[in-house]
């Protein structure tokens, strides 16, 4: 994934791209925007449009989705290693975190994978994708 190919135009901001019917995936959203108090990051869910202007495709299979992000640079990562690049860029002690990068990406990724095969089961799924409160509204894109 190098920077150049499926850029988003006109985005400032990180954007991080997640399932938006997943529990597990809202509640981790939710956990980003708490903590987020300079308000770095945009988010989309990955069935919206957003999402889908990248051209990036993650398959029918919505057991395997995973969380996508797309730094400041217009660098994109997936599963584990979008999850520490988040962490990394929300700063402060969480930046901590993205020293897991030690652990070999596919045992990370593995890990990842299992849970997200199992999310739903484990965590629930929504209806439809999260609405976002009018205080957050200026964060998120359709």
């Amino acid at each position: 994934m190098t920077s150049s190919e499926n850029k988003m135009p006109n985005l400032t901001k990180p954007v991080i791209f997640f399932d938006g019917v997943c529990a597990v995936c809202n509640g981790f959203v939710d956990w980003i925007i708490r903590r987020d108090h300079d308000r770095k990051f945009m988010f989309a869910p990955i069935q919206g449009e957003t999402f889908a202007a990248t051209g990036r495709v993650l398959g029918d299979d919505a057991a395997e989705w995973k969380i996508v992000y797309q730094d400041a640079k217009g660098e994109y990562s997936e599963a584990s290693t979008a999850v520490l690049n988040i962490l990394r860029d929300l700063g402060g002690g969480w930046r901590l975190f993205s020293g897991l990068r030690i652990i070999p990406a596919v045992i990370r990724n593995a890990v990842y994978s299992f849970i997200a095969r199992h999310r739903y089961k484990w965590f629930g799924k929504r209806e439809k994708c999260r609405i976002p409160t009018p205080e957050e509204r200026a964060q998120f894109l359709p």
